[in-house]
């Protein structure tokens, strides 16, 4: 209590000493600690205990002071070049914040009991505007947005993001999350139970090898020495192949298949190795290479037949019994699914298997009753909207929306590796370089892997925070999550996302932009030993960067969400040529990466070509395993009425007129008070009690005689007809 009734004096150097404390103590008072698990322990320990004293609250309060500090923006404005001294605050303010946030939105087996409580009312707390007449999360959108017009370049954008992906993730829920409410959704509605979950089959899922590469009969008579070398090593590749094929009991779809001449160039000579460390990839922790002459005495049975229960949706049985019907009778009969007069036997089958497999979602019902409140407005009456974590969030977010997802996505631009640098590109670098730049090499190096460590958390955050909300909007209302998509489309995220896939990936995720001895809490237990240029290049053991795959998973998936059933935004991914950066992305071997990779070339197999799909049949084999069937869905050739290249404008402004609808009715209010409603009854209108001032009551006669007597007001005239 001390210490925090210390944080309210005016000195900003004793406020700022204050704080550094408070960190201390949230960062498990390392001084006093032998091990990393004392470290961990007490710093949970410590923010449960701030919290109950009410430090969040007073670093809140500390933080909208520091936001709106135009003295502390104005100087950073003049300078050239802005460091790690410009926000030296900011960074303490937001790193205990981001503490407490992380220690107590985890749930632990040995927590105490009465933590849950704690829990539950700070979830609350950072949910609903308790503090203020917003949510916590738009104070960080506004920093966003503030830093991105160039009005505060001195905010510590990193810190700024990794707080708001945990307070999305603590108020809105994870995945796990996501997967129960959608179930208690869809219970709601009356519809039945999902046939799988989602998250457990991409688990259990396998990587696919990468597809193989056409190579010019040219090239492979220009060098046969390259070409037994890699016979050679195909070979070597093909045992440890087959051994870990084996393991799963399953065949390989792309057994037989070489490298292109211009991945070995790239590769060089760890290309020997490369095949044994992806494998790694599909078994969870890393573990080391297991010695190939250790038979099998174990087999792991992977479920046999397609992972995905197949799906048909009500316009596909529609579409179908159009053609039928015009086929057999020379007729349709509108959406009419159930008459079958006339059709022959095998027409009754089909439609029986079709709706055996239909599949409504909550997105459909949600449409449904929007289209309804729009038909019969005054009979349906207003909709009584449940006031959940999700909704206070997009009612807070509606205005500046558009806004927000700029800036996010210019955040992205910026600390993309495929990116240049720009003069007019913002700074993203402020809270990472020093106030000296590095005079040696050593230094050098340390600052490059820094400043490359600090862009893939910024990556990683920001695709984490988009592909939260969308999925939690698009549970809470489909028009919420629609609206988000096209102000995201709109500002050009598709092809940022595909400039993002095109590098080399697997260089991205292989890549070890971290110094393992200077990681908290191992810095501030253990001796730091002398760092040298080797020890660096050499980079810590993992073989791979997790949160480079995470980010590259999480970018897929919100590509997927843009572009599924748009048919004007595959279009866009046909345009802009992503179809063979999307395949070289198919050479990290992880199923859940490669899964919504083929889910992005499924969609534009129809507009490729055939000469596409005949050379590419290894990845159609791919699609064919992995992906989910829609039955009818003729993915595979290009005469589906869908893949006619027209309509493609109206579609998306139907979309974006039924989102208008959807927030012009949800969400607006009269401004003014001529066009609320009036009350037309006389006895409740003179029924009703007025509160009048005080001072009216001594200057009412003066009044009446002023306003009421004096004036020649003629009653009758208001009776009379004109």
């Amino acid at each position: 209590m001390r210490l925090l009734d210390r944080l309210e004096v005016v000195n900003r150097e004793q406020r700022l000493k204050v704080a550094r404390a408070i960190l201390y103590l949230a960062q498990g008072t390392f001084g006093e600690c032998d091990t990393e698990a004392d470290v961990l322990h007490w710093s949970r320990y410590n923010s449960f205990l701030l919290y109950q004293m009410g430090t969040f609250t007073a670093f809140l309060e500390l933080l909208r002071m520091e936001t709106d500090n135009t003295q502390a923006c104005s100087s950073a404005l003049r300078k050239p070049a802005i460091s790690l001294a410009d926000s030296t605050e900011l960074r303490v303010l937001l790193s205990v914040m981001y503490l407490m946030v992380e220690n107590i939105r985890l749930e632990w087996d040995t927590d105490p009991s009465g933590w849950r409580a704690v829990r539950e009312t700070f979830q609350t707390e950072l949910s609903f505007p308790v503090h203020s007449e917003e949510p916590f999360v738009l104070l960080l959108f506004s920093m966003i947005t503030k830093f991105c017009s160039g009005l505060a370049p001195h905010f510590p954008m990193k810190k700024v993001l990794l707080l708001l992906w945990k307070v999305v993730l603590f108020t809105l829920g994870g995945f796990e999350t996501l997967q129960a409410l959608k179930i208690q959704k869809r219970a709601e509605f009356s519809l039945p139970p999902l046939a799988e979950d989602s998250i457990q089959v991409v688990r259990s899922m396998r990587a696919a090898s990468p597809p193989s590469y056409t190579l010019d009969l040219g090239e492979s008579q220009m060098a046969p020495q390259s070409s037994k070398q890699r016979g050679r090593r195909g070979r070597k590749q093909l045992l440890t192949k087959q051994d870990s094929l084996d393991i799963y009991n399953e065949r390989d779809l792309f057994k037989n298949e070489e490298p292109p001449p211009e991945e070995e160039e790239e590769a060089g000579e760890g290309e020997n190795t490369l095949d044994g460390e992806l494998d790694l990839l599909e078994r969870g922790p890393l573990v080391p290479p297991r010695p190939s002459q250790t038979p099998t005495t174990e087999r792991v049975t992977f479920p046999k037949g397609l992972p995905w229960a197949p799906k048909v949706r009500q316009k596909d049985i529609e579409h179908f019994l159009e053609i039928s019907r015009n086929k057999f009778i020379g007729f349709t009969l509108g959406q009419d699914t159930d008459t079958l007069v006339g059709l022959p036997r095998p027409i009754h089958e089909s439609v029986k298997t079709l709706k055996q497999h239909k599949y409504i979602s909550i997105s459909d019902i949600q449409i449904k009753n929007e289209e309804e409140l729009e038909k019969c407005p005054m009979s349906l009456g207003e909709e009584k909207v449940q006031q959940t974590p999700c909704e206070i969030l997009y009612q807070a977010m509606l205005y500046n929306l558009p806004q927000y997802m700029i800036a996010l996505l210019k955040i992205l631009l910026a600390a993309a590796p495929t990116s240049k640098a720009k003069t007019d590109s913002i700074n993203i670098l402020a809270d990472v370089l020093p106030e000296e730049m590095p005079i040696t090499v050593l230094q050098s190096m340390k600052l490059g892997i820094d400043v490359n460590r600090h862009k893939e958390i910024i990556v990683k955050s920001i695709s984490t925070v988009l592909l939260l909300l969308l999925k939690h909007f698009k549970l809470n209302h489909i028009y919420q999550f629609e609206y988000v998509s096209q102000h995201l489309v709109f500002a050009n995220c598709i092809p940022l996302i595909l400039k993002f896939f095109n590098q080399n990936i697997l260089s991205y995720i292989t890549a070890k932009n971290s110094i393992s001895v200077l990681d908290y809490p191992s810095c501030t237990i253990h001796d730091l030993p002398d760092l040298t240029a080797e020890s660096l290049e050499a980079g810590d053991n993992n073989q791979f960067c997790w949160r480079n795959l995470f980010s590259c998973i999480n970018l897929l998936r919100l590509l997927n969400k843009l572009t599924k059933w748009k048919h004007s935004r595959t279009m866009m991914l046909v345009v802009f040529k992503s179809a063979p950066i999307l395949k070289r992305a198919l050479k990290v071997k992880q199923a859940m990466l490669q899964l919504y990779v083929l889910k992005l070339l499924k969609i534009q197999t129809k507009y490729l070509g055939r000469q596409w799909r005949k050379s590419n049949m290894k990845t159609m084999s791919a699609i064919y395993q992995k992906v989910r069937h829609r039955m009818n869905d003729d993915w595979a050739y290009g005469n589906d009425i869908d893949a006619r290249p027209w309509d493609f404008q109206a579609e998306e402004c139907t979309l974006r007129a039924n989102i208008e609808a959807f927030n012009s009715r949800r969400y607006d209010r009269p401004q003014d008070s001529e066009f609320a409603p009036v009350d037309n009854c006389l006895l409740s209108v003179l029924g009703q009690k007025l509160e009048l001032p005080e001072d009216f009551y001594y200057s009412y006669e003066l009044w009446l005689e002023r306003e009421v007597f004096s004036q020649p007001i003629c009653w009758e005239e208001l009776l009379q007809s004109h």
